[in-house]
């Protein structure tokens, strides 16, 4: 009786490994999913690949473009209209390097210039969120059909050859911990100099002049540098990781548009210590770090001031007429700020090196998920109306020299300037066949002289 109860001791020791094994390993897949998602969440893929009607990650998102509209694609683990027949290899060349698991290549629409510094470890636990920790959605998204040439995907395969650095972060061993965190996280997931770099004709950003602002066609993304964000009104390092928490800072900076949208479904939903880590990389640590005069609203209530009779209406300026007739309310008359709404003077929209982010809040307003808005007045200004307004705001309450045009206006409202890019590589494409047609040409001109004599 001995031996086989020591057989079955032996049989449900080993049982109890093997569950205990089995149950680690679930543990540790489970920890692997949540980090995926935390990284999913720094990456904003929800904010491209997530579309108003349809489930999650399906895709199906418009993102504008100067050469025509890109749709997002859908990154469930559907094997029909997802991904979930990719391995995690070709997931990795999907992510970092423009590659489908078809060998088509992708559109830089996905930021996969950035998030090419990715790690390998972030890059599987991507993969297992995605395949693992997404519902599986078997609805395909709507193809892109831009013109030609661009709708040949191979052209690509030139354009990652001259712009595409493969090559994975590495940490600056002269640099804090937390410095390299954030490094990792502007240059690679948050991929913020997809908009805050300017980019060439070709539509690459001009490395040379990283995070030195960009136009998006109508908001324009600031320069970032260090040298920019300790201008006036100063920013510290507490600023900006509040900034990126809540889309609000002490200097009177409120986030819109694109930034807005990135806060809301991104950066508010990060640790602190990485937002710090963000903020410790873009300033250095030479900034200052006493807190400089900060724009708060004045605290109560503020009465309005100024004269606002009919008669001191109309020696106003056109500006400053529908300055009064449309933002004292809330803004006070001087852009003071109301009763704990945001004052103007000295806020940071007003110091940019053009007008097009005022044009567009004034147009679009400011409406976040959460907290205070600001209405848009597309539909009751005029683009004179709305040109007026902005340079006075500009220039009699924010003191900038920066002026836009009723033209500018009128761009901006219909969705920014279209670009030559298509028109450029037609007329190439065109003038190098008409150099292929001249060389065949002479070719057969000698071909012939040589057969008469």
């Amino acid at each position: 009786m001995r031996k086989p109860f020591k057989r079955l001791l032996a049989l449900v020791a080993l049982l109890g490994v093997a569950g205990m094994s089995h149950l680690a390993h679930a543990a540790d897949e489970g920890q692997l999913i949540k980090r995926g998602e935390y990284l999913a969440i720094a990456g904003d893929c929800a904010a491209c690949h997530s579309q108003k009607g349809r489930a999650p990650f399906s895709g199906g998102h418009p993102i504008s473009s100067p050469l025509g509209t890109i749709y997002s694609t859908n990154i469930t683990p559907s094997k029909t209209a997802g991904i979930g027949s990719y391995t995690r290899d070709q997931f990795a060349a999907a992510l970092r390097q423009g590659v489908r698991a078809d060998g088509s290549q992708l559109y830089p629409a996905m930021p996969y210039t950035a998030y090419a510094r990715l790690n390998d470890e972030d890059v599987t636990a991507l993969y297992t969120y995605f395949m693992q920790g997404v519902a599986a959605v078997d609805q395909a998204a709507p193809a892109t059909d831009l013109p030609f040439p661009f709708n040949i995907r191979l052209s690509m395969k030139a354009w990652n050859w001259l712009f595409l650095d493969k090559k994975p972060f590495e940490p600056d061993p002269s640099q804090s911990a937390q410095w390299n965190r954030g490094a990792y996280l502007v240059q690679g997931l948050a991929h913020c100099s997809t908009c805050h770099t300017p980019r060439n004709f070709l539509m690459a950003e001009q490395l040379e002049r990283r995070l030195q602002g960009g136009s998006l066609g109508t908001w324009y993304a600031p320069d970032i540098t260090p040298a920019a964000l300790q201008a006036k009104p100063a920013w510290t390092r507490e600023m900006l990781a509040d900034y990126l928490a809540s889309g609000h800072a002490a200097n009177g900076a409120t986030a819109a548009g694109p930034m807005l949208e990135a806060i809301e479904m991104s950066f508010s939903r990060l640790r602190r210590e990485d937002l710090e880590a963000m903020a410790s990389y873009l300033l250095p640590p030479t900034a200052a770090t006493a807190a400089p005069a900060v724009n708060k609203p004045p605290a109560g209530l503020t009465p309005v001031q100024g004269d606002d009779t009919p008669q001191a209406l109309a020696a106003l300026s056109p500006g400053a007429r529908v300055y009064m007739n449309n933002c004292a309310s809330c803004h006070n008359t001087a852009g003071q700020g109301l009763n704990g709404l945001p004052p103007l003077q000295s806020h940071p929209v007003l110091r940019q090196p053009n007008g097009d982010n005022v044009v567009m809040a004034i147009l679009e307003g400011v409406l976040p998920e959460h907290g205070q808005g600001m209405i848009g007045f597309a539909h009751t200004l005029n683009d004179e109306q709305v040109a007026a307004l902005t340079n006075y705001l500009l220039q009699d309450i924010g003191g900038s020299k920066v002026s836009v045009t009723t033209q500018r206006v009128a761009t901006l409202r219909a969705g920014g300037a279209a670009s030559p890019l298509l028109w450029l590589a037609r007329a190439g494409m065109a003038l190098a066949g008409l150099l292929v047609a001249l060389l065949a040409w002479v070719l057969w001109r000698r071909r012939r002289a040589r057969r008469v004599a």
